[in-house]
């Protein structure tokens, strides 16, 4: 597939996700998908992967990705953005909020044959814990 090709799929797949389009997510993923998030741990498989997307809908109902930038490069698409979301329910343990919150992401998806094989995804959550008063804000006048 081409490098335009596999930005589309990529950008197809952020898009439904945060559609909660659970089905379109996984046809956009292979069976074996591998993803590794904030924890490194990997999650081996589309029922795990899809695991973890239920817990962020949950947590973050209206969550939304903005990308600013989507780069690709062999069989890697890199996507740059923004999620912006409403903490409305359990996050790893921690309880709504109902604070939004705004943080910067970085995803590198493997698109092999039309569907996702890899993710790796990090997000800024020293800001993410900021927002969500779990870590005092930082006093910018110190330096």
């Amino acid at each position: 597939m081409s490098l335009e090709q596999n930005k589309a799929i990529v950008r197809k797949f952020y898009e439904v996700f945060d559609q909660q389009d659970v089905e379109q997510a996984r046809e956009l993923m292979s069976p074996d998908i591998v993803s590794r998030g904030l924890n490194g741990l990997p999650l081996k498989g589309l029922d795990a992967v899809m695991q973890y997307g239920m817990m962020m809908f949950t947590a973050f109902p209206d969550g939304r990705h903005t990308l600013e930038e989507v780069i690709a490069e062999g069989d890697k698409v890199v996507t740059c953005g923004i999620f912006i979301g409403t903490h409305q329910g359990d996050l790893m343990g921690i309880p709504s909020t109902a604070k939004q919150v705004k943080f910067s992401v970085v995803h590198i998806d493997r698109v092999v044959n039309g569907k996702i094989v890899e993710h790796w995804g990090q997000g800024d959550t020293f800001a993410l814990m900021q927002q969500l008063g779990i870590i005092p804000p930082s006093n910018s006048s110190e330096g």
